[in-house]
């Protein structure tokens, strides 16, 4: 028999009330009741979240600076592929040497380079919740030195109200997407042009059948089983547009007060030429019949006799008003997952603490997406394609490489652009004493600013021939200084034995 559990009147107590917030009194009784999935929660809403997001992206300075802040610390420069085959340096630098060549190629549109794509890949990532890319082969008369590009396509090509049976194959389309008795999606139908185009000619209702081999769709799955992205501006369409709306009354209120420097008035009650004229300047209609009247700064209008003209005369700012839009400011970060000193630019009350701690929690958030979302959806897909095209046209030749080997030569490390240290001096020594307690290699060091150990050496080898041929002795240079640091004197010349003999 179970145990009955009472209150502290001896009631009963079921299990529904033990967790406040499943409880079903007059607060709670309506909210929070849908089980619905996402996939069924983006598709009656997916579209308009979108068309919202980007409204607020071109007309809202604060919501477009965080997608620009977002988009900067993904991408920077550029996320750049390591070193191809780590077990052969001679082919991992001819590799290397390819995809230089390729890199400002990868644009179908011949528009901006792979790391031009990859600012557009974060950029309608987060305003649109999710973004596609199309592998695209290019004849060898093309001259491209790999015959591919990439074209990358806004998430309207992909119609998350298409849903049906394919006739042909008796796959199940989702929102779209084409998935087979697996939940293995197997294709993409797109529209063939964007259907939002306006312009003659386009074919923005015809559906194409592109086989997933050719397409990455670049999202973030938040639920399991989710198939389409949501905007990163989701959280924050409402409380950015009250908040707009409530700046712009204030400043439409501010400047309608600010308009008119008086008023001259007739004590005697005689005509001052001005019965029947409306007060500023009559600018007509408004085109349904409203008559329009166009108000002037610093204008002293004259009143005609026996008129009065009352504005309303509300309180200025308050104090409640400017903590209300920072707390909104405050909420609307959180949503965008920045501080508030990231979101606004606003840095009147920050503290350097404040600043490092803001910006490591920061970071942390911006490296788990740059590593799943943008490498692991975007750029290793599109670097195990080019590899593949690489090697089928001659551009490289890798032995032993085919279909059973190929997946070990995609095993490329990916580079983001490294952050600028807060603290320079402080953050360096830390890093030279994680190197020499072997907690961090220098390798790694180097790679998480941004950099290539392996170029820094060559560049570091050859900046110190070229001091030594020189005669040259830099304080930078750990065989020339002392362990204070200071630097020493240059070893002595050795003698000519020439003119030791003579």
């Amino acid at each position: 028999m179970r145990p009955c559990i009472l209150d502290h009147h001896g009631r009963p107590v079921t299990s529904a009330y033990l967790y406040e917030g499943a409880s079903g009194g007059r607060r709670m009784s309506s909210w929070g009741l849908s089980t619905a999935s996402e996939n069924a929660a983006l598709y009656s809403s997916l579209s308009t979240l979108r068309a919202r997001s980007r409204e607020l992206e071109r007309n809202e300075p604060l919501a477009s600076g965080a997608v620009e802040t977002w988009v900067a610390n993904l991408i920077s420069t550029g996320i750049t592929p390591g070193r191809w085959v780590p077990d052969q340096p001679e082919l991992s630098r001819e590799i290397s040497d390819l995809w230089k060549l390729w890199a400002p190629f990868a644009d179908s549109a011949g528009v901006v380079s792979f790391y031009g794509l990859q600012v557009q890949i974060a950029r309608s990532w987060i305003m649109s919740g999710e973004v596609l890319a199309r592998k695209v082969l290019r004849p060898a008369s093309d001259g491209l030195p790999v015959p591919l590009q990439i074209q990358v396509l806004e998430a309207d090509h992909l119609d998350a109200m298409y849903n049906t049976i394919n006739p042909e194959t008796g796959n199940r389309v989702r929102m779209g997407i084409e998935l087979d008795a697996t939940g293995r999606r197997v294709a993409y139908h797109l529209f063939k042009d964007h259907p939002g185009e306006v312009f003659p000619g386009m074919e923005s209702t015809t559906r194409v059948r592109v086989p997933a081999e050719e397409i990455l769709h670049v999202y973030d799955p938040i639920r399991p089983g989710q198939l389409r992205g949501r905007p990163k501006l989701a959280p924050i369409i409402v409380g950015m547009h009250d908040l707009d709306q409530v700046q712009d009354a204030e400043r439409v209120r501010r400047k309608t007060t600010a308009m008119f420097g008086g008023f001259i008035t007739s004590e005697t009650g005689e005509d001052a030429g001005t019965s029947g004229r409306v007060i500023g300047r009559d600018d007509g209609d408004d085109g349904n019949g409203s008559q329009v009247i166009a108000m002037e700064p610093g204008t002293f209008p004259v009143l005609p006799p026996g008129t009065d003209v009352k504005f309303s005369t509300p309180h200025d700012v308050s104090g409640s008003y400017i903590d209300w839009v920072d707390a909104n400011k405050r909420d609307s970060a959180v949503g965008m997952g920045l501080t508030y000193e990231q979101f606004t630019g606003d840095l009147r009350r920050a503290t350097f603490s404040s600043m490092r701690g803001g910006a490591l929690e920061a970071r942390r958030k911006f490296r788990m997406q740059q590593f799943m979302t943008i490498i692991h959806q975007f750029c290793r897909p599109v670097a195990a394609w080019w590899l593949d095209e690489a090697v089928l046209s001659g551009a490289v030749t890798i032995p032993g490489y085919n279909r059973k080997t190929r997946l070990r030569f995609h095993q490329v490390s990916w580079r983001p652009d490294g952050w600028e240290w807060i603290n320079p001096l402080q953050e360096a020594t830390a890093e030279k004493v994680a190197m020499r307690c072997g907690v961090r290699s220098r390798d790694e060091v180097i790679s998480s600013h941004g950099g290539d150990p392996e170029q820094v050496d060559a560049d570091q080898a050859a900046a110190n021939k070229r001091a030594d041929d020189l005669g040259l002795v830099h304080d930078s240079d750990p065989r020339a200084t002392s362990a204070e640091g200071t630097a020493q004197d240059p070893p002595p010349a050795a003698a000519d034995d020439d003119k030791g003999a003579a």
